[in-house]
């Protein structure tokens, strides 16, 4: 599944406008910044909440490695979903009425103003809803309560990873490690070179898998990148 191209022509591989001067250098300076969101706060309550009851529930098995396997083998397909579906979800004009969701109303934001960290985080408002849908739906999908728990933390690690390497993105920190280093190029080909590309964030096979990771030289460089094609 390849995004359409836009008109403009090809070029090189892009390179992304530098963050501004005042935002974080290093991870020392990142590190309190981050912290200073509700979003990654309350992430690490509710691992903190939930890796205490698996703890106290015991019974570990061979199931909780598969959970965490189907988990690890998921998240970049729900990246890639959740980014395309949700996140770029358009305004839906519907009997002379607009419908627009507060989640891409957000992501819009960000994407018109990749350097605000504010806009940066998982929306807390979201969570009213998103943590009980996913509790519950690890519950159903889960032979009992032990490894529905296993699969409940091994979720929320891996969402507080995406809010720390999404945050690290919009930094002026160089991660030392290759892999966080193509992290951090990919996610800025996608606010700066071309939107309808390179949705992953923690993990990018579900764009290989989707073909949305093509070779950046190769893709022309789109004119909706900030507004995401929805005028202000």
């Amino acid at each position: 599944m390849s995004a359409p191209a836009t008109s403009a022509p090809a070029a090189s591989a892009p390179r992304a406008p530098s963050a501004p001067a005042d935002a974080p250098a290093t991870l020392r300076a990142a590190l309190p910044v981050f912290l200073r969101h509700a979003s990654p706060r309350l992430l690490m309550v509710a691992l903190a909440v939930a890796l205490a009851a698996r703890i106290a529930v015991g019974g570990f098995s061979i199931w909780d490695v598969v959970a965490l396997l189907a988990l690890l083998a998921y998240w970049p397909i729900q990246e890639w979903l959740i980014h395309v579906y949700i996140l770029h979800r358009k305004p839906i004009h519907w009997r002379g009425r607009t419908i627009d969701f507060r989640v891409p109303r957000k992501h819009r934001a960000h994407h018109a103003d990749p350097w605000r960290l504010d806009l940066v985080f998982i929306p807390f408002h979201s969570f009213a809803y998103s943590l009980p849908i996913m509790v519950g739906l690890w519950w159903l999908v889960t032979p009992n309560a032990q490894v529905a728990l296993t699969g409940i933390c091994g979720h929320l690690l891996l969402a507080l990873h995406y809010e720390w390497v999404h945050f690290l993105c919009h930094t002026r920190v160089s991660p030392r490690l290759g892999y966080y280093q193509r992290l951090v190029k990919n996610h800025r080909w996608h606010h700066f070179k071309n939107e309808r590309y390179w949705y992953g964030v923690t993990m990018l096979g579900g764009d290989r898998l989707l073909g949305t990771a093509p070779d950046p030289a190769t893709v022309p460089t789109s004119p909706t990148a900030r507004s995401l094609g929805v005028a202000a």
